[in-house]
């Protein structure tokens, strides 16, 4: 398990500034499968898991989401055949936390652990 995917997440409701261009380089090299991307302005952390049936997508989107709650942190789930789509970023700040890398890491456990 990497050292993120041990972090619990912090309650951020706003008043903070997103993560540096230098704190994504160092926090995306523990999760490297995520993309960072930008939507409307705004920088989010996104991973596409693929599986070979709708079961598995489905068990570990209740998984993320679980998870999820525990944390008070969403993403945004998008669940098809075969395909799960995670997204994650912090609403109050408009940008990327540590939080958002604290919970991808958090779903690579999950699927690590659906995997075996």
């Amino acid at each position: 398990m990497s050292d993120l995917a041990k972090k619990r997440c912090v309650p951020c409701e706003g008043g903070v500034s997103p993560v540096s261009p230098e704190q994504i380089r160092t926090l995306h090299e523990q999760v490297p499968e995520w993309k960072v991307v930008e939507r409307d302005g705004v920088q989010q952390l996104e991973r596409r898991y693929v599986f070979g049936d709708f079961v598995h997508a489905l068990e570990l989107t209740n998984r993320i989401g679980q998870a999820a709650e525990a944390e008070g942190h969403h993403p945004v789930l998008v669940t098809e055949w075969g395909k799960l789509t995670v997204t994650w970023w912090t609403h109050a700040i408009g940008g990327l936390h540590e939080n958002d890398f604290v919970m991808a890491a958090k779903s690579d456990q999950l699927y690590r652990d659906l995997a075996d």
